[in-house]
C-alpha cells in the first residue's frame, strides 16, 4: 500500500487464497455444534464464461478432472448457466465427505486460474441444511479471498434469514476469513447446491 492510500484511507483488496477453502471442514464441525448445520454433499463453483476454444477446452479438462471416478458410482459435474449468462458447475459427494468435496471445488477453481481466467471466478459455495430443512450456503468470494453465510427463507420467494446468517458469521469466525463488508454478502438466489 502507497504512502496516499494510507492517507486517504485506501487498502489494498485481499488476494485470492483458494487453500482458504481447506478450512471449511473444520468450519462444518463448528457449524453443526453451535447451529445445527451438516454438509448436503453439494458444491459449486460460478464464473463468467469466455468464448473460444481454449476456455472450451478447459470446461472439458474440468468435466474429465471430477468426473473421474464415475466409474467407481460418483455423479458427473453438471454445467449450468444462470439468468445473468453466468456458469455454474455443480459437484456432488457423499454428504459425510467434505473434504472431497473441498478438493474438486478447489481443483476447478485452481485449472480456471492457472489457466488465466482467474477474473472470470466470482465464487464458490458449498451447502448445509439444518434437521428442520433450513438450507445455507457458505460462500467463498473469489475476488476478495473472504467467506459469507448466504441463508435464504424456504417458501418466502428472495427473502433471506439475516438473523441466521449474523449467527453464522458469529460462529464461524475463528474458522473461516469472514466478510467484513456486509454489503457483499450477495444473495445466490436458487444458485446449483443450494438444494438437497
Amino acid at each position: 500500500m502507497g504512502f496516499w492510500d494510507a492517507i486517504l484511507g485506501r487498502s489494498k483488496p485481499a488476494r485470492p487464497d483458494l487453500d482458504q477453502l481447506f478450512a471449511l471442514p473444520s468450519a462444518a464441525v463448528t457449524l453443526e455444534a453451535g447451529a445445527g448445520f451438516t454438509p448436503t454433499g453439494l458444491g459449486s463453483v460460478c464464473f463468467a464464461s469466455v468464448e473460444g476454444g481454449a476456455f472450451d477446452r478447459l470446461q472439458a479438462d474440468v468435466r474429465d478432472l471430477l468426473d473421474a471416478d464415475t466409474e467407481r458410482g460418483g455423479v458427473p459435474v453438471e454445467f449450468s448457466r444462470d439468468e445473468y449468462g453466468y456458469t455454474w458447475l455443480l459437484a456432488r459427494q457423499p454428504p459425510d465427505d467434505l473434504a472431497a468435496l473441498v478438493s474438486d471445488l478447489h481443483a476447478v477453481n485452481t485449472l480456471l486460474q492457472e489457466a488465466g481466467f482467474g477474473p472470470q471466478l466470482l465464487c464458490s459455495l458449498v451447502g448445509f441444511r439444518d434437521p428442520e430443512g433450513r438450507p445455507l450456503a457458505l460462500v467463498y468470494l473469489y475476488k476478495r479471498g473472504t467467506f459469507y453465510p448466504f441463508s435464504p427463507l424456504p417458501g418466502r420467494g428472495e427473502k433471506r434469514d439475516n438473523a441466521l446468517e449474523l449467527q453464522v458469521r458469529g460462529l464461524l469466525g475463528d474458522d473461516l476469513r469472514v466478510e467484513e463488508d456486509l454489503s457483499r454478502w450477495f444473495p445466490v438466489w436458487g444458485a446449483p447446491g443450494m438444494a438437497g
